[in-house]
C-alpha cells in the first residue's frame, strides 16, 4: 500500500516540484520513496512495505528500463499471472506483486486490467511511446486523481499532491456543492477542485500526444441463477473463504477491524487473526465494543478497543477533512480515523468488511420498513397515483411511505444517505452555488443501464457506482492511509463479485430480512445470533454533541463566519442549528453536513500554503 503523484509536461525544476509533491503524501509510505525524472515525465512514489519488503522499491521497470511504473494497491492473483508470464520469456527480478503489472502490459497491452484480481491505481510510462497507461480497480477500493491543465497532465493518489506543482490552479468547483448537500460526499466525476477529475472506477486511461482518453473494462451485472438455496450458499462460503485468504497475503501483521456487525465478523472468523480491532463512544447505543468483544472471546481472539473521547473527536475534525481532500459528512469517518490509528499501532494490514452490502443487499433501504412493507400489499394500481401526487407535495408524515410504496427506486432512491432535499439545498444556497447538476441528472445514467431489472437490484446497482465508491471506500483509504495502514476489502473481489452476481433477488432479499443467502453463509462460522445482526454502521452522537454548549458554539462560530457568508443564506443554515439545540427538530446531520465542508474549504482556501 503506497501513494504516488506525476506529471507529464515539460516543467522547470521538475524533480523539486515532484519531490515536493511527494512530501505531501508521505503519510501513504513512510517507509521509503523513488522518483523517475526524465524529460517531460516525472513520476514520484512513497512506499508502505507489505511484500518483499527488501526489493519493492518504486518506480520499477521492465528489461530494457522502456517502460517505469508507479503503483498503488495490491494484486491478489499475481502469483499466477507471473507464472503465466514466466511461461511466455519475460524475466523477473522482484518478488512484489507490483512488477506483474509491467511484464502483464507488455505481453497484454491495455487488455491487462481485465485479468487482475485485486485492488489498485497505477500508471505505466512508455519512455519510447511517450505514452501513459493508468487503471483504477474494478470497485474504486483505491483513489486516482488527475488534472489536465496548460499541457500538463497531474495525476496522483490524492488532490493535495498537485498542490506544489506551478501550473495547478486551485479554483473551487462551484458545482460540486448543491449535490454535496444531498448525498453528503462530492458524487460528481469532476472534483471540489475545478478542473480536477476522479478516474472512474474499472476504467483505464490513457494519455498521448496531448489527449487524454478514458474507457470502461468492467461493469457489474447481475445475472440470477435458478441454484437451489443451499448450493448457493455453498458457493458464497467457498469464495469468501478464498477471498479472505487471498487478502492475508503480506510479509508484515495482518489484523481485522471487527464491529458487532456480520461482514466483519465473517471476516474475522475466517481470519482468524491474532487481533481484532474496536472502536465506540460512551454514550449509549453508540457502541459496537462489548459485541465485538464477546465475538473475539467466542473465537479465542484478542480484542484491542478504545473509547473515543469527544473532544478529541472534535480536536482532530479539521485533520480528517483535510486529509480526505474534499469535503465528506458521513460521521463515521471521526471513529474510522481513531480506528485506523489504533490498529497501526499492532499490525500494517487490516481486513474489513466493506462491500457486502452492496454485492448481498443488506442495507434495510432494500427492504423497507414493516409499515412500508404492509402498504406494497396493496394493489399497484391504488398505489402508483398516491405516490405520484405525495412525490410532488412538500414533507408530511407518511409521504415517504406513500412515494416508496407506490414508485420505483428510480423516483426516490438516490443511495444510502439524502441530506437535502433539491429545493432545501437551494433555499439555502447564493445563487452562484445553485448551478450544479440535479439528483435526476446524476443518478439517472445508472439507473438506464439496468431499467428492466427489479427495485433491489437497481438500488444495488447504483450504490456500487455512487455511494460505495465516492462515501464508503474512499473514506476507508483516506482514514487508513492517514495512519499508515492498509485496509484490504475482501468482499470486494472478482471471484465474490461472480458469485453475488448469480444470487436470485429471494435469496438476497427476503422476508427473513436483508442479504439472506450470504448471513446463513456466515453463520457456518459464526455463532448465529452475530449472523442474524442488523446493520449499525459505525454510530456516532453527532446529535448529542451538537446539543452540547461548547460544540453548538464551535459550530456557530464556523455557520457565523465570512466563509459561510460566501456560500449560504446564513440566517437559514442558522435557524437549523438553533433548531437542534434546542430540542425543536433533528437536525444533526443537516447541521454536520454544512459544518463538515466549511472545516474543509478553511482547511483548503484560507490555511492552506
Amino acid at each position: 500500500m503506497c501513494g504516488f503523484t506525476g506529471f507529464v509536461g515539460e516543467t522547470e525544476n521538475a524533480k523539486m516540484v515532484l519531490e515536493n509533491m511527494m512530501n505531501k503524501i508521505i503519510h501513504r509510505g513512510p517507509d521509503s520513496s523513488g522518483m523517475f525524472v526524465e524529460n517531460e515525465a516525472a513520476l514520484g512514489f512513497r512506499r508502505l512495505s507489505i511484500i518483499d519488503l527488501e526489493h519493492g522499491s518504486q518506480p520499477l521497470y521492465n528489461e530494457d528500463h522502456s517502460l517505469v511504473l508507479i503503483f498503488n494497491g495490491e494484486i491478489y492473483n499475481f502469483q499466477e499471472l507471473k507464472e503465466q508470464l514466466i511461461s511466455k520469456g519475460h524475466q523477473f527480478v522482484t518478488h512484489t506483486d507490483s512488477e506483474v503489472l509491467l511484464h502483464g502490459y507488455e505481453e497484454y497491452g491495455e487488455k491487462l486490467v481485465e485479468k487482475l484480481r485485486g485492488m489498485f491505481a497505477f500508471v505505466i510510462w512508455d519512455k519510447i511511446n511517450k505514452k501513459l497507461f493508468a487503471a483504477r480497480d474494478m470497485f474504486g477500493i483505491k483513489p486516482f486523481y488527475y488534472a489536465h491543465t496548460e499541457g500538463t497532465l497531474l495525476f496522483g493518489s490524492e488532490i493535495k499532491s498537485f498542490l506544489p506543482h506551478p501550473r495547478f490552479n486551485k479554483v473551487l468547483n462551484e458545482k460540486a456543492l448543491k449535490p454535496y448537500l444531498t448525498f453528503q460526499y462530492s458524487v460528481l466525476n469532476e472534483t471540489f477542485f475545478k478542473g480536477v477529475f476522479k478516474l472512474p472506477a474499472s476504467h483505464y486511461m490513457t494519455y498521448e500526444n496531448g489527449q487524454v482518453s478514458i474507457q470502461r473494462y468492467w461493469s457489474p451485472k447481475f445475472n440470477p441463477t435458478e441454484q437451489p438455496l443451499e448450493e448457493i450458499v455453498n458457493e458464497i462460503d467457498d469464495v469468501v473463504r478464498d477471498s479472505v485468504h487471498a487478502h492475508q497475503i503480506s510479509d508484515v501483521k495482518v489484523g481485522s477491524f471487527l464491529s458487532s456487525g456480520v461482514d466483519s465478523s465473517y471476516v474475522a472468523s475466517v481470519l482468524r487473526p491474532n487481533k481484532t480491532f474496536t472502536v465506540g463512544f460512551s454514550d449509549q447505543n453508540f457502541s459496537e465494543i462489548d459485541n465485538a468483544k464477546a465475538l473475539s472471546d467466542e473465537l479465542n481472539i484478542e480484542n484491542v478497543n478504545k473509547v473515543l473521547d469527544s473532544d478529541l473527536c472534535f480536536e482532530k475534525l479539521n485533520e480528517m477533512q483535510y486529509i480526505m481532500d474534499e469535503p465528506h459528512s458521513n460521521p463515521s469517518i471521526v471513529p474510522l480515523y481513531f480506528l485506523s490509528e489504533l490498529a497501526s499501532r499492532d499490525v500494517t494490514v487490516v481486513l474489513s468488511g466493506e462491500g457486502a452490502d452492496e454485492l448481498f443487499a443488506g442495507y434495510a433501504e432494500y427492504d423497507g420498513t414493516l409499515p412500508l412493507k404492509k402498504y406494497r400489499k396493496l394493489p399497484l394500481w391504488i398505489r402508483k397515483p398516491l405516490g405520484v401526487v405525495a412525490n410532488n407535495l412538500p414533507d408530511f408524515k407518511g409521504k415517504n411511505i406513500l412515494v416508496k410504496g407506490g414508485l420505483p427506486a428510480e423516483d426516490w432512491f438516490i443511495g444510502q444517505a439524502r441530506i437535502f432535499q433539491e429545493k432545501e439545498a437551494n433555499s439555502l444556497l447564493k445563487d452562484e452555488y445553485k448551478n450544479g447538476k440535479t439528483v435526476k441528472e446524476i443518478v439517472n445514467p445508472y439507473y438506464e443501464q439496468v431499467n428492466k431489472e427489479d427495485d433491489v437490484t437497481k438500488m444495488q446497482f447504483l450504490d456500487l457506482h455512487l455511494w460505495l465508491v465516492d462515501d464508503i471506500l474512499l473514506k476507508a483509504d483516506k482514514m487508513s492511509m492517514a495512519h499508515s495502514l492498509e485496509l484490504r476489502v475482501p468482499f470486494l473481489d472478482r471471484k465474490v463479485m461472480e458469485t453475488a452476481e448469480k444470487v436470485l433477488t429471494k435469496y438476497r432479499i427476503n422476508e427473513k430480512g436483508t442479504k439472506y443467502a450470504f448471513r446463513l453463509a456466515a453463520a457456518r462460522s459464526i455463532p448465529k445470533e452475530f449472523a442474524n445482526r442488523k446493520k449499525i454502521g459505525f454510530p456516532v452522537p453527532i446529535r448529542n454533541w451538537i446539543r452540547t454548549e461548547k460544540y453548538y458554539a464551535k459550530i456557530k462560530s464556523y455557520f457565523m463566519s465570512a466563509n459561510a457568508a460566501e456560500f449560504f443564506n446564513q440566517a437559514e443554515i442558522m435557524d437549523l442549528l438553533n433548531e437542534h439545540y434546542e430540542g425543536k427538530k433533528n437536525n444533526a446531520r443537516k447541521v454536520w453536513t454544512i459544518f463538515t465542508f466549511l472545516i474543509w474549504y478553511k482547511e483548503y482556501f484560507n490555511e492552506e500554503e
